[in-house]
Protein backbone atom coordinates (compact mmCIF):
# COMPACT_ATOMS: atom_id res chain seq x y z
CA UNK A 1 0.00 0.00 0.00
CA UNK A 2 3.40 2.71 0.79
CA UNK A 3 4.25 2.62 -3.12
CA UNK A 4 0.53 3.61 -4.40
CA UNK A 5 0.38 6.24 -1.90
CA UNK A 6 4.09 7.85 -2.13
CA UNK A 7 2.87 7.89 -6.20
CA UNK A 8 -0.94 9.40 -5.15
CA UNK A 9 1.74 12.11 -2.81
CA UNK A 10 3.59 12.67 -5.54
CA UNK A 11 0.94 13.34 -8.37
CA UNK A 12 -1.08 15.93 -5.77
CA UNK A 13 2.45 17.67 -4.84
CA UNK A 14 2.72 17.87 -8.65
CA UNK A 15 -0.51 19.54 -9.16
CA UNK A 16 -0.15 21.77 -6.28
CA UNK A 17 3.33 23.16 -8.00
CA UNK A 18 1.76 23.23 -11.41
CA UNK A 19 -1.56 25.33 -9.97
CA UNK A 20 0.66 27.74 -7.92
CA UNK A 21 2.98 28.61 -11.02
CA UNK A 22 1.52 32.55 -11.34
CA UNK A 23 0.46 32.26 -15.24
CA UNK A 24 -1.38 29.07 -14.08
CA UNK A 25 -3.45 30.78 -10.81
CA UNK A 26 -4.40 33.46 -12.88
CA UNK A 27 -6.78 30.80 -15.35
CA UNK A 28 -8.61 29.85 -12.13
CA UNK A 29 -7.83 26.27 -12.38
CA UNK A 30 -7.22 23.82 -8.78
CA UNK A 31 -4.10 21.65 -8.42
CA UNK A 32 -7.48 18.58 -8.54
CA UNK A 33 -7.26 19.96 -12.51
CA UNK A 34 -3.25 19.30 -12.78
CA UNK A 35 -3.26 16.46 -10.43
CA UNK A 36 -5.84 14.36 -12.60
CA UNK A 37 -3.64 14.56 -16.01
CA UNK A 38 -0.72 13.86 -14.19
CA UNK A 39 -2.16 10.51 -13.29
CA UNK A 40 -3.96 9.76 -16.54
CA UNK A 41 -0.46 10.85 -18.33
CA UNK A 42 1.24 8.79 -15.86
CA UNK A 43 -0.80 5.71 -15.65
CA UNK A 44 -0.58 5.66 -19.47
CA UNK A 45 2.66 5.64 -19.59
CA UNK A 46 4.66 2.60 -20.33
CA UNK A 47 6.72 3.06 -17.09
CA UNK A 48 3.67 3.80 -15.19
CA UNK A 49 1.99 0.73 -16.47
CA UNK A 50 5.01 -1.60 -15.18
CA UNK A 51 5.17 0.19 -11.80
CA UNK A 52 4.40 -2.74 -9.31
CA UNK A 53 2.91 -2.50 -6.14
CA UNK A 54 0.89 0.26 -6.10
CA UNK A 55 -2.72 -1.16 -6.37
CA UNK A 56 -3.67 -1.39 -2.80
CA UNK A 57 -2.70 2.51 -2.04
CA UNK A 58 -4.31 3.55 -5.14
CA UNK A 59 -7.76 1.18 -4.11
CA UNK A 60 -7.02 3.05 -0.56
CA UNK A 61 -7.05 6.79 -1.97
CA UNK A 62 -9.74 6.47 -4.47
CA UNK A 63 -11.65 4.44 -2.03
CA UNK A 64 -11.00 5.58 1.62
CA UNK A 65 -9.12 9.25 1.32
CA UNK A 66 -12.22 9.98 -1.05
CA UNK A 67 -14.90 9.73 1.77
CA UNK A 68 -12.52 10.86 4.20
CA UNK A 69 -12.51 14.12 2.55
CA UNK A 70 -16.11 14.62 1.30
CA UNK A 71 -16.59 13.89 5.41
CA UNK A 72 -14.12 16.96 6.05
CA UNK A 73 -15.50 19.38 3.65
CA UNK A 74 -18.25 19.54 5.95
CA UNK A 75 -16.50 22.15 7.69
CA UNK A 76 -17.04 24.59 5.02
CA UNK A 77 -20.61 24.67 6.03
CA UNK A 78 -22.75 25.48 8.66
CA UNK A 79 -26.59 25.34 9.34
CA UNK A 80 -26.40 29.31 10.50
CA UNK A 81 -25.48 29.91 6.60
CA UNK A 82 -28.07 28.01 5.62
CA UNK A 83 -31.12 29.67 7.38
CA UNK A 84 -29.63 33.01 6.24
CA UNK A 85 -31.59 32.93 3.27
CA UNK A 86 -34.11 31.47 3.90
CA UNK A 87 -36.37 28.71 2.68
CA UNK A 88 -36.79 29.86 -1.07
CA UNK A 89 -32.91 29.21 -1.60
CA UNK A 90 -33.60 25.95 -0.86
CA UNK A 91 -36.47 25.77 -3.30
CA UNK A 92 -34.23 27.06 -5.99
CA UNK A 93 -31.26 24.82 -5.30
CA UNK A 94 -33.33 21.75 -4.92
CA UNK A 95 -35.41 22.74 -8.49
CA UNK A 96 -31.77 22.97 -9.89
CA UNK A 97 -30.41 19.66 -8.87
CA UNK A 98 -33.64 17.83 -9.81
CA UNK A 99 -34.08 19.46 -13.02
CA UNK A 100 -30.45 18.94 -14.24
CA UNK A 101 -29.75 15.77 -12.76
CA UNK A 102 -33.24 14.16 -14.11
CA UNK A 103 -32.81 15.47 -17.67
CA UNK A 104 -28.88 15.28 -17.94
CA UNK A 105 -29.62 11.49 -17.33
CA UNK A 106 -32.51 11.02 -19.88
CA UNK A 107 -30.73 12.86 -22.29
CA UNK A 108 -27.26 11.16 -21.89
CA UNK A 109 -29.07 7.75 -21.62
CA UNK A 110 -31.79 8.18 -24.08
CA UNK A 111 -30.32 10.72 -27.07
CA UNK A 112 -26.58 10.43 -26.45
CA UNK A 113 -26.51 6.56 -25.72
CA UNK A 114 -24.14 6.98 -22.76
CA UNK A 115 -23.61 4.09 -20.10
CA UNK A 116 -25.77 5.06 -16.84
CA UNK A 117 -22.46 5.68 -14.65
CA UNK A 118 -21.33 8.41 -17.51
CA UNK A 119 -24.53 10.03 -18.09
CA UNK A 120 -25.23 10.12 -13.64
CA UNK A 121 -21.72 11.30 -12.97
CA UNK A 122 -21.91 14.27 -15.50
CA UNK A 123 -25.23 15.42 -14.58
CA UNK A 124 -24.04 15.49 -10.95
CA UNK A 125 -21.54 17.23 -11.15
CA UNK A 126 -23.31 20.15 -13.19
CA UNK A 127 -26.23 20.32 -10.95
CA UNK A 128 -24.51 19.94 -7.17
CA UNK A 129 -20.69 21.25 -6.80
CA UNK A 130 -18.60 20.12 -10.03
CA UNK A 131 -15.99 17.59 -9.60
CA UNK A 132 -16.57 17.41 -5.58
CA UNK A 133 -20.09 15.96 -6.33
CA UNK A 134 -18.45 13.46 -9.30
CA UNK A 135 -16.17 12.29 -6.76
CA UNK A 136 -19.01 11.46 -4.13
CA UNK A 137 -21.46 9.95 -6.76
CA UNK A 138 -19.11 7.80 -7.62
CA UNK A 139 -17.87 6.32 -4.37
CA UNK A 140 -21.81 5.62 -4.14
CA UNK A 141 -22.25 4.02 -7.00
CA UNK A 142 -18.33 2.59 -7.82
CA UNK A 143 -18.33 3.25 -11.40
CA UNK A 144 -15.64 3.09 -13.50
CA UNK A 145 -12.13 5.21 -13.64
CA UNK A 146 -13.08 6.27 -16.97
CA UNK A 147 -16.66 7.36 -16.21
CA UNK A 148 -15.53 9.47 -13.35
CA UNK A 149 -12.64 11.01 -15.29
CA UNK A 150 -14.67 12.17 -18.19
CA UNK A 151 -16.90 13.40 -15.76
CA UNK A 152 -14.36 15.65 -13.97
CA UNK A 153 -13.09 16.47 -17.12
CA UNK A 154 -16.80 18.34 -18.45
CA UNK A 155 -17.67 20.26 -15.41
CA UNK A 156 -13.86 21.98 -15.21
CA UNK A 157 -14.41 22.48 -18.60
CA UNK A 158 -18.04 24.03 -18.97
CA UNK A 159 -17.14 25.51 -15.07
CA UNK A 160 -14.12 27.70 -16.43
CA UNK A 161 -16.32 28.99 -19.05
CA UNK A 162 -18.71 30.16 -16.46
CA UNK A 163 -16.03 32.16 -14.65
CA UNK A 164 -15.84 34.20 -17.73
CA UNK A 165 -19.05 34.13 -19.04
CA UNK A 166 -20.92 35.62 -16.01
CA UNK A 167 -19.36 38.64 -15.00
CA UNK A 168 -19.75 39.71 -19.02
CA UNK A 169 -23.54 38.88 -18.68
CA UNK A 170 -23.88 40.94 -15.56
CA UNK A 171 -24.32 44.63 -17.26
CA UNK A 172 -26.60 43.18 -19.33
CA UNK A 173 -28.68 42.06 -17.22
CA UNK A 174 -29.70 44.59 -15.32
CA UNK A 175 -30.09 43.21 -12.27
CA UNK A 176 -28.78 44.37 -8.74
CA UNK A 177 -25.95 42.20 -7.07
CA UNK A 178 -27.80 40.33 -4.51
CA UNK A 179 -29.76 38.81 -6.77
CA UNK A 180 -26.78 38.10 -9.74
CA UNK A 181 -25.06 36.52 -6.89
CA UNK A 182 -28.16 34.36 -5.97
CA UNK A 183 -28.17 32.92 -10.27
CA UNK A 184 -24.26 32.63 -9.75
CA UNK A 185 -24.64 30.40 -6.99
CA UNK A 186 -27.48 28.59 -7.93
CA UNK A 187 -25.98 27.75 -11.45
CA UNK A 188 -21.86 27.65 -11.67
CA UNK A 189 -20.16 24.14 -11.08
CA UNK A 190 -17.13 24.43 -8.87
CA UNK A 191 -17.43 26.51 -5.39
CA UNK A 192 -14.23 28.09 -6.20
CA UNK A 193 -15.26 28.90 -9.94
CA UNK A 194 -18.54 30.49 -7.85
CA UNK A 195 -16.33 32.72 -5.83
CA UNK A 196 -13.97 33.61 -8.89
CA UNK A 197 -17.15 34.63 -10.86
CA UNK A 198 -18.88 36.37 -7.61
CA UNK A 199 -16.18 38.46 -6.57
CA UNK A 200 -15.37 39.73 -10.13
CA UNK A 201 -18.83 41.07 -9.94
CA UNK A 202 -18.55 42.49 -6.82
CA UNK A 203 -18.75 41.76 -2.94
CA UNK A 204 -22.87 41.62 -2.64
CA UNK A 205 -22.75 39.13 -5.44
CA UNK A 206 -20.14 37.17 -3.81
CA UNK A 207 -21.28 36.91 -0.26
CA UNK A 208 -25.07 35.36 -2.02
CA UNK A 209 -23.65 33.76 -4.59
CA UNK A 210 -21.26 31.41 -1.79
CA UNK A 211 -24.20 30.93 0.73
CA UNK A 212 -26.24 29.89 -2.46
CA UNK A 213 -23.86 27.59 -3.68
CA UNK A 214 -22.86 25.69 -0.03
CA UNK A 215 -26.77 25.27 0.42
CA UNK A 216 -26.50 23.38 -3.18
CA UNK A 217 -22.87 21.65 -1.55
CA UNK A 218 -25.78 20.04 1.42
CA UNK A 219 -28.28 18.99 -1.03
CA UNK A 220 -25.65 16.16 -2.03
CA UNK A 221 -26.49 14.14 0.83
CA UNK A 222 -30.01 13.42 -0.03
CA UNK A 223 -28.96 12.96 -3.70
CA UNK A 224 -26.26 10.17 -2.58
CA UNK A 225 -28.78 8.42 -0.63
CA UNK A 226 -31.56 8.37 -3.18
CA UNK A 227 -28.97 7.35 -5.91
CA UNK A 228 -26.97 4.75 -3.97
CA UNK A 229 -30.47 2.86 -3.69
CA UNK A 230 -31.30 3.69 -7.20
CA UNK A 231 -27.99 1.98 -8.31
CA UNK A 232 -28.19 -0.78 -5.67
CA UNK A 233 -31.51 -2.37 -6.35
CA UNK A 234 -30.71 -2.14 -10.54
CA UNK A 235 -27.78 -4.33 -9.62
CA UNK A 236 -29.13 -6.60 -8.28
CA UNK A 237 -32.67 -6.70 -10.34
CA UNK A 238 -29.86 -7.33 -13.11
CA UNK A 239 -28.14 -10.04 -11.21
CA UNK A 240 -31.27 -11.67 -10.97
CA UNK A 241 -31.93 -11.44 -14.55
CA UNK A 242 -28.82 -13.52 -14.83
CA UNK A 243 -29.52 -16.04 -12.21
CA UNK A 244 -30.98 -18.39 -14.89
CA UNK A 245 -27.83 -18.70 -16.71
CA UNK A 246 -25.94 -19.38 -13.66
CA UNK A 247 -24.79 -15.97 -12.81
CA UNK A 248 -25.80 -14.85 -9.12
CA UNK A 249 -25.52 -10.75 -8.27
CA UNK A 250 -23.44 -10.62 -4.66
CA UNK A 251 -24.22 -6.48 -4.32
CA UNK A 252 -25.73 -5.64 -1.71
CA UNK A 253 -27.51 -2.70 -0.65
CA UNK A 254 -25.21 0.53 -0.87
CA UNK A 255 -25.38 3.09 1.76
CA UNK A 256 -22.96 6.09 1.53
CA UNK A 257 -22.22 6.60 5.34
CA UNK A 258 -19.54 9.23 4.23
CA UNK A 259 -22.93 11.35 3.63
CA UNK A 260 -23.84 11.30 7.27
CA UNK A 261 -20.80 11.58 7.87
CA UNK A 262 -20.40 15.10 6.10
CA UNK A 263 -24.01 16.13 7.90
CA UNK A 264 -22.45 15.16 11.18
CA UNK A 265 -19.64 17.40 10.46
CA UNK A 266 -21.79 19.92 9.51
CA UNK A 267 -23.72 20.01 12.76
CA UNK A 268 -19.95 20.43 14.76
CA UNK A 269 -19.25 22.80 12.39
CA UNK A 270 -22.15 24.55 13.62
CA UNK A 271 -22.48 23.96 17.45
CA UNK A 272 -18.71 24.40 18.13
CA UNK A 273 -16.93 27.95 17.16
CA UNK A 274 -13.46 26.44 16.10
CA UNK A 275 -10.95 28.62 15.81
CA UNK A 276 -10.29 29.65 12.27
CA UNK A 277 -7.00 28.01 11.81
CA UNK A 278 -8.21 25.08 13.00
CA UNK A 279 -11.41 25.06 10.49
CA UNK A 280 -9.26 26.34 7.31
CA UNK A 281 -6.71 23.25 8.19
CA UNK A 282 -9.67 20.34 8.52
CA UNK A 283 -10.75 22.13 4.96
CA UNK A 284 -7.11 21.92 3.64
CA UNK A 285 -6.95 18.19 4.63
CA UNK A 286 -10.13 17.52 2.78
CA UNK A 287 -8.92 19.16 -0.57
CA UNK A 288 -5.77 17.10 -0.13
CA UNK A 289 -7.66 13.63 0.32
CA UNK A 290 -10.38 14.38 -2.19
CA UNK A 291 -7.19 15.31 -4.87
CA UNK A 292 -4.87 12.46 -3.79
CA UNK A 293 -8.10 10.76 -4.85
CA UNK A 294 -7.95 12.20 -8.32
CA UNK A 295 -4.34 11.09 -8.41
CA UNK A 296 -5.14 7.77 -8.02
CA UNK A 297 -8.38 7.54 -10.43
CA UNK A 298 -6.46 9.34 -13.07
CA UNK A 299 -3.58 7.13 -12.71
CA UNK A 300 -6.39 3.87 -13.30
CA UNK A 301 -7.86 5.40 -16.24
CA UNK A 302 -6.94 4.41 -19.22
CA UNK A 303 -6.86 6.09 -22.40
CA UNK A 304 -8.69 3.58 -24.74
CA UNK A 305 -11.64 3.85 -22.31
CA UNK A 306 -11.93 7.45 -22.37
CA UNK A 307 -12.03 7.09 -26.77
CA UNK A 308 -14.69 4.55 -26.60
CA UNK A 309 -17.05 7.12 -24.94
CA UNK A 310 -15.96 10.27 -27.68
CA UNK A 311 -17.13 13.62 -27.26
CA UNK A 312 -20.89 12.70 -26.55
CA UNK A 313 -20.01 13.23 -22.55
CA UNK A 314 -19.29 16.75 -23.73
CA UNK A 315 -22.50 17.42 -25.60
CA UNK A 316 -24.10 16.54 -22.40
CA UNK A 317 -22.14 18.57 -20.56
CA UNK A 318 -23.35 21.55 -23.00
CA UNK A 319 -26.63 21.18 -22.97
CA UNK A 320 -26.85 21.15 -18.88
CA UNK A 321 -24.47 24.04 -19.27
CA UNK A 322 -27.03 25.91 -21.37
CA UNK A 323 -29.41 24.93 -19.21
CA UNK A 324 -28.31 26.08 -16.10
CA UNK A 325 -27.40 29.43 -17.62
CA UNK A 326 -30.61 29.94 -19.46
CA UNK A 327 -32.91 28.08 -16.90
CA UNK A 328 -31.22 30.14 -14.00
CA UNK A 329 -32.03 33.41 -15.41
CA UNK A 330 -35.25 32.45 -16.21
CA UNK A 331 -35.96 31.16 -12.41
CA UNK A 332 -34.00 32.45 -10.10
CA UNK A 333 -35.60 35.95 -9.79
CA UNK A 334 -39.14 34.21 -10.19
CA UNK A 335 -38.19 32.12 -7.00
CA UNK A 336 -36.29 34.49 -4.92
CA UNK A 337 -38.05 37.79 -5.64
CA UNK A 338 -35.50 39.78 -4.88
CA UNK A 339 -36.16 42.26 -8.34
Amino acid sequence: MFRGLVLCAFLTLSGYGLAALPPVHKTGLGPLVFTLLLGLAFGNLSAGKRLKGVAAGLGFSSRWLLRTGIVLFGFSLTVQQLLALGLQVVMLDALVVLTITTAGYWLGTRWLKLDRDTAILTSAGSAICGAAAVLATEGAIRSRPAATSMAVATVVLFGTLAMFIYPIMYPMMGWEQGLYGAYIGSTVHEVAQVVAAGGAVGQDALANAVVVKLVRVMLLVPFLLVIGQIWSRRRAAEGHAMEGEGVTDKHKLVIPWFAFGFLAVVGLNSMLQLPAGVQNGFVVIAQVAMTMAMAALGFQTRIESLRSLGVRPFVLALCLFVTLLIGGAIVTPLILNLE
